[in-house]
């Protein structure tokens, strides 16, 4: 299959246009790699800061200096309570932004994200029935998780159906569907005590108390989803196109879509299994992210992964600095930060459509 967005369409044009159209390609090729570099660079200082800020303060030589030699008792304890936090909410937002991209592309849908079509949720409902009869298996925790939003997911398209997928009618769907399995979940907290005390580990989205054995589980499932969502780039930039037309280009569309969505719910159930239910990630960073770089997918997944990571660990350091020693939960400030975003789009989407 031939790529589509490698290089601007020349054919048929005269010689001043084709001199504009390479123009116009290679200043979108920088506002790319500036959007990279600046994402990059943004990540690393707020990482930085992150691991040197908190009720225990380090300079960077101290801790650069602490993680080289082991011997520093202060930058030890940095070690084993701020790192694994940062890295699983790095990791996290990274997953939660790409599945976000992954099921907008699926969907044609901007207002597609886990968290409001009901996948997190399912994800959390079974992470939380896994953790309480079976406690032991915590590495497996993503896979009980994948189960629980593969259910929400097919229950989202399975009520939606109906001689095709509409996009409205598939957030409303997924609206209803994450109605149950938060009321399910939410249920849980009036069981026994054991059963509370089980849960809250699954619940909590502050990444607080997150451990190097987490760390373990969100790199193996989440950088597996991640690389996944990297291969399926291309079949996301066919499904933007018309149906016929990908079809007449090669692409098995009921089998992309079918692979895009499995990755995507890899992707937000390790995500929710871990870090807890945050919404509102995917459906802000892949908006920004088409802004910057642009909607072809092998430019977007990965620079949606670094913005996913940045803005969740952002969320949760100023959650855990701003009124320190309390916390706020990140999902809060996130929901802080979608809500508002959420309306602006759907009263963009009504002026585009003239209604």
């Amino acid at each position: 299959m031939a790529n589509m967005n490698s290089a601007p369409a020349s054919i048929g044009l005269s010689e001043p246009d084709r001199t504009e159209a390479r123009l116009t390609y290679r200043r979108q090729e920088r506002k790319r790699l500036w959007s990279f570099i600046g994402v990059w660079i943004v990540l690393i200082g707020v990482i930085l800061y992150s691991a040197m800020m908190g009720s225990l303060h380090v300079s960077v030589t101290q801790l650069l200096q602490g993680l080289w030699t082991g011997t520093d008792a202060q930058v030890n304890v940095v070690r084993d309570l701020r790192l694994p936090r940062i890295i699983i909410a790095v990791m996290a937002g990274a997953g939660l932004a790409v599945a976000g991209v992954l099921f907008q592309a699926v969907m044609k849908n901007p207002l597609a994200d886990s968290g409001v079509i009901g996948i997190s949720s399912g994800a959390a409902l079974i992470s939380l029935i896994a953790v309480t009869v079976f406690p032991a298996l915590y590495f497996w925790m993503p896979v009980f998780s994948f189960f629980g939003g593969a259910l929400a997911c097919l229950m989202v398209y399975g009520f939606s159906w109906r001689s095709g997928l509409h996009p409205v009618r598939l957030i409303l769907i997924g609206v209803a569907v994450n109605a149950i399995f938060s009321g399910l979940g939410q249920s849980f907290n009036y069981r026994g005590s054991y059963a509370v005390t089980s849960i809250n580990q699954v619940t909590t989205s502050t990444l607080s108390m997150k451990k190097w054995v987490d760390v373990d589980v969100m790199l193996w499932y989440g950088g597996i989803g991640l690389i996944l969502a990297l291969l399926v780039a291309n079949w996301c930039n066919y499904l933007s196109l018309q149906e016929k037309t990908a079809r007449n280009l090669g692409l098995n569309v009921t089998l992309a879509r079918v692979l895009i969505s499995v990755v995507a719910v890899i992707l937000a159930s390790t995500a929710t299994a871990i870090a807890g239910v945050i919404v509102f990630i995917g459906l802000l960073i892949p908006h920004i992210g088409r802004q910057l770089v642009g909607s072809d997918h092998k430019w977007l997944i990965p620079f949606s992964a670094f913005a996913g990571g940045l803005l969740l660990l952002l969320a949760d350091t100023l959650g855990r600095t701003v009124l320190a020693p309390q916390e706020i939960p990140a999902s809060i400030i996130m929901a802080i930060l979608g809500g508002p975003f959420l309306i602006f789009l759907i009263r963009r989407s009504d002026r585009v459509h003239g209604r």
